[in-house]
């Protein structure tokens, strides 16, 4: 019977001894990075429960950091990702929370933003918070976040802008800190936007952060 390594495993595809534990990792890696969509410095990693107790020997510290810097599930490189790392600063922390996914992690870049996520099984992965404002996003969906100033009438005008492209909505979501504080808007798209169309979102009043954030692979 032929052996295989245990950096061989199908369903999906990857590299890594545990869908959950390794393919996960990689994908909220890719995630976070997406969303943040800047150049960055520094990254630290909380790593919650299961992630916590047995990433280590599952390749999950690997995974969350290959992620991050842009390595693709089934790239070999992830095995010796710590020697290959260059002008990046990262960290781990490790905490055992029964409020949270035995698969969870706070991935914080450059002291920032804070993305918060579980590897969910298969590979799948799901972000359910950013800076504090709760989402669900699992990667399926092109999709467009801002943050901005809570203000009548910011939904019908970010959707005025995507309609006229022609594209549409799959879903949109919505929550706010208080009346008139910070406000947050996650929409999934059936079809990539443009960058047109982010300038365009970008340049209304009281909008401070605009991310297109493609769908994984």
């Amino acid at each position: 019977m032929e052996q295989k390594s245990i950096f061989s495993v199908i369903s999906p595809i990857m590299v890594g001894p545990s869908s959950s534990h390794t393919a996960g990792a990689v994908r909220l890696g890719l995630m976070a990075r997406n969303i943040y969509n800047n150049p960055f410095s520094k990254v630290k990693f909380i790593l919650y429960n299961s992630f916590a107790t047995t990433g280590f020997g599952h390749g999950t510290d690997k995974g969350l950091l290959a992620g991050i810097l842009g390595y693709q599930v089934d790239d070999s490189s992830i095995k010796n990702i710590f020697e290959t790392v260059k002008n990046i600063e990262y960290s781990y922390d490790y905490i055992q929370d029964i409020s949270r996914h035995p698969n969870s992690v706070d991935i914080i870049i450059d002291d920032k933003m804070t993305i918060s996520g579980d590897s969910v099984g298969a590979g799948e992965i799901r972000i359910n918070s950013i800076n504090g404002f709760n989402t669900d996003i699992n990667g399926s969906y092109d999709t467009l976040l801002l943050m901005y100033k809570d203000k009548p009438g910011m939904i019908s005008t970010v959707s005025e802008i995507i309609q006229k492209q022609k594209v549409n909505i799959a879903s949109l979501h919505c929550g706010r800190s208080s009346k008139g504080g910070q406000a947050s808007m996650y929409i999934a798209l059936d079809i990539p936007i443009g960058d047109d169309v982010v300038e365009k979102v970008k340049n209304i009043k009281d909008v401070y952060f605009v991310t297109n954030i493609r769908k994984l692979k």
